[in-house]
């Protein structure tokens, strides 16, 4: 029986880490769902955009599968370049794709988790405010349509770089945003928090490069199996 994870969120989700600035990974058991059916996994797993390259989830699956033998892990590509959390909302397509996705996927597979790494395009000051409130929707509706009230939420915060760049400042209240995820995950006990802290951008300063993101999915992992938020200091990176 396969593992799966839904991956959701906007591009650093999906991936945008330079395919040839780390090794590659294979491996049998780790699994993505194409067409409605398993295939073994490369990267980009997210192809959302011609741009689309390196993102956490492998990292992810690697150490899923360091933990738990011979079993096999699916990720159900979901994310969705440069969206917000308006464009998530219940009943539109993003919603439904991911709704239908996980529906064919679960004909073999376990559902055991959602992946989440959103929040750039709301971080602009008159946007972050509502982020808590929106989100916390979007939660409650993906467990209820799945009949999974428990399922986890791995939450991943927005990166420290942000600010840094040409866009800088449409990315002020990003601190917001990440507040928000750490109290949401604090208040709900099937959702964690994993920090960016000290992981580094792509030349454009929006989107992790593909190293950080190798050690980004270690984290998704760690809050995963431990059942608690991350630590930025995370020894087995």
């Amino acid at each position: 029986m396969v593992h799966s994870f839904l991956m959701i969120g906007q591009s650093n989700m999906a991936g945008r880490g330079f395919l040839e600035d780390v090794d590659p990974i294979f491996d049998e058991h780790i699994k993505m769902l194409r067409n409605g059916r398993w295939q073994t996994m490369v990267e980009p797993i997210n192809y959302d955009r011609p741009t689309a390259g390196i993102g956490l989830a492998a990292s992810f699956a690697t150490a899923w599968r360091l933990k738990n033998g011979s079993d096999e892990i699916g990720l159900i590509p979901c994310a969705d370049g440069g969206t917000s959390l308006d464009d998530w909302g219940i009943q539109g397509e993003l919603f439904e794709n991911a709704i239908m996705q996980v529906e064919l996927a679960r004909r073999n597979s376990v559902l055991k988790g959602v992946l989440w790494h959103q929040g750039e395009n709301d971080s602009a000051p008159e946007n972050a405010g509502c982020y808590l409130e929106k989100f916390s929707l979007i939660v409650k509706s993906i467990r209820n349509r799945l009949d999974a009230p428990n399922l986890p939420f791995i939450l991943g915060g927005l990166g420290d770089f942000l600010t840094k760049g040409v866009y800088g400042s449409y990315f002020s209240a990003f601190p917001i945003v990440n507040k928000s995820l750490r109290d949401f995950a604090d208040a709900d006990p099937d959702c964690y928090f994993v920090p960016a802290s000290g992981l580094t951008a792509n030349p454009d300063l929006i989107h992790f490069d593909a190293k950080s993101q190798r050690r980004f999915g270690i984290r998704y992992f760690e809050a995963y199996d431990e059942l608690r938020n991350a630590r930025h200091n995370n020894i087995r990176e």
